[in-house]
């Protein structure tokens, strides 16, 4: 599991940052790519990734603000030129409007896509699960409606215990993979026994939390409680003007951010929707500002990598 981020400027594009998107790269868990907001010139950032625009499976949009979806027509178009086919379909999770922005590009630039799109308005709570993830949204507080997002993991079945197999005299082969899977086995020597006895306890999965624009909300704690990487807007920094500009204009600064991933435990904080104000000496003093606050923090860079690792939990 892995976050590339594809933009990480506020606003407008800028010579260091390109507007938001992030792909959380899913490819070992599910094959999958998913991208969070979908800003201007999206699917020039994706040209200089290995990320296969067929792969893209679903896509959330937190708002509805032009530097957050103004690259969705032009990458559907790609994706569709790129062979995407009905059996690749596409989702698209967004706030109501979302879907009649798209359908009115496509339509006025008779742009005709070879693949389905199914679109989920979004309402507060879960709005996808299957057997690998769960995404919950929550609503946000900016100058239009937005919404948070916490992607959670399933948790990783147990580790076959290999001593208490070898204990049994159980016999390797293919009958380790059987109860690694938790099936029951007829030994050859007519013995029946239950892979779920011979596995550890259940590990947890991890947690991503996306936070784009807003003021700081109740909501953002339940998003990100206990994550292993809470991503959040910073457009400003953390002096009191900067402090009265985030709030007139309906965002964070770092402060908030901060104080926000010490509240919720979180293990890791990436800030982005970083104003271009900030370069050179002003961005070095954003950086070690919010790192006397929550020593753990990463200020996002375009085309950055951030690995979201799987920790096993010890048991005694």
């Amino acid at each position: 599991m892995e976050l590339e981020f594809l933009g990480t400027g506020s606003g407008q594009p800028s010579k260091f940052r390109n507007v938001a998107s992030i792909a959380l790269r899913l490819l070992d868990e599910r094959n999958a790519v998913w991208l969070f907001d979908v800003g201007e010139a999206t699917q020039h950032q994706i040209l200089k990734t290995t990320i296969r625009p067929r792969k893209i499976e679903k896509i959330f949009i937190s708002h509805l603000h032009g530097d957050h979806i103004f690259g969705l027509p032009g990458l559907l178009s790609s994706r569709s030129f790129q062979g995407a086919d009905k059996n690749e379909p596409l989702t698209i999770y967004g706030p109501k409007g979302v879907k009649s922005f798209i359908t009115t590009a496509l339509r006025v630039s008779e742009t005709h896509l070879s693949y389905p799109i199914h679109y989920v308005e979004i309402e507060e709570g879960t709005i996808f699960e299957d057997e690998t993830f769960k995404v919950v949204a929550a609503p946000l507080r900016h100058r239009m409606a937005a919404w948070g997002f916490r992607v959670e993991e399933k948790p990783h079945a147990g580790e076959l215990l290999i001593d208490k197999v070898r204990a049994d005299k159980i016999p390797s082969g293919p009958v380790y993979g059987l109860l690694k899977a938790g099936e029951t086995v007829t030994l050859d020597d007519g013995r029946t026994v239950n892979g779920q006895d011979y596995l550890g306890p259940a590990q947890p999965g991890r947690v991503v939390t996306i936070i784009f624009d807003t003021m700081p909300a109740d909501s953002e704690l339940f998003l990100a409680e206990g994550a292993d990487v809470l991503v959040h807007e910073a457009t400003y920094g953390m002096s009191k003007d900067e402090g009265k500009m985030a709030r007139a204009h309906g965002h964070s600064t770092s402060r908030d951010a901060a104080n926000l991933a010490q509240k919720a435990g979180v293990k890791k904080l990436v800030l982005t929707h970083v104003s271009a104000r900030y370069i050179g000496p002003l961005l070095q003093k954003f950086i070690s500002d919010v790192h006397k606050l929550f020593v753990n923090t990463y200020v996002a860079r375009d085309l950055d990598v951030v690995d979201v690792p799987f920790e096993k939990e010890q048991h005694e």
